[in-house]
């Protein structure tokens, strides 16, 4: 699969205003296109502008079985707040973590096989019909996402759409306050950037806001957005 080169070409035309980008997106698109979301920390804003564009553009949720139980309930309240269509879950295949991860421990020895298996193979698989992947990552987030572009070529061809990649913390948090967004409820324990429930902690808040996840080992992303 390869971009079109005029379909990049229009999209980062529109690449300064989200709500634009989007709305652009789902017209070139159509429903060859998904919105990836945590339903984390600052997960709010992006769905909000999503439901402005168009809320019957999927979105997944990679429902990995590890979730805070607060973030499978905002999940659901985010969802019915902002009139979101077409919230699909994501699940790792059953036989597949029975084989792998029986005692579901398999976190605390091996992130990076757990992660492939509960996020990065589930959501290969559910991607496949799409040509364009919406997502919330930003360049504040963390020194491994410091060039994110608005709006990327995979090298596979498929592209990544990332409309606040150029917003700052307080930015979103501006505007998630001038729209009038739920929080999430564990950003008010510290949590910064919220995963599993195993491998995130509380983030100081000078820290980078990544810095809760897989605390005090080298790895810093689950892999859906590695390159392959």
């Amino acid at each position: 699969m390869s971009a079109v080169p005029s379909v990049l070409t229009a999209l980062r035309s529109q690449s300064q205003d989200p709500v634009r980008l989007l709305s652009a997106a789902s017209a070139q698109l159509g429903k060859k296109m998904a919105v990836l979301s945590s339903f984390g920390a600052e997960s709010a804003l992006l769905l909000a502008i999503v439901a402005e564009a168009d809320p019957e553009i999927p979105v997944l949720f990679l429902q990995t079985g590890k979730h805070f139980p607060q973030t499978l309930a905002y999940r659901a309240e985010l969802a019915r707040f902002l009139g979101l269509k077409a919230v699909i879950d994501i699940h790792p295949a059953a036989l597949e973590v029975q084989e792998r991860d029986p005692t579901g421990e398999l976190w605390a020895f091996d992130p990076d096989a757990c992660c492939r298996l509960r996020k990065v193979e589930p959501l290969a698989l559910a991607t496949l019909p799409y040509e364009a992947l919406v997502t919330g990552r930003k360049r504040s987030q963390a020194s491994t996402r410091a060039a994110l572009p608005v709006v990327e070529e995979m090298p596979d061809g498929q592209i990544r759409l990332n409309p606040l990649a150029l917003w700052t913390a307080e930015d979103i948090a501006q505007e998630m306050a001038r729209r009038g967004l739920p929080a999430h409820p564990l950003v008010a324990e510290g949590y910064l950037s919220i995963g599993c429930a195993p491998c995130t902690r509380p983030a100081g808040q000078s820290a980078d806001p990544r810095s809760g996840r897989w605390a005090g080992l080298a790895k810093t992303e689950c892999g859906i957005h590695t390159a392959s």
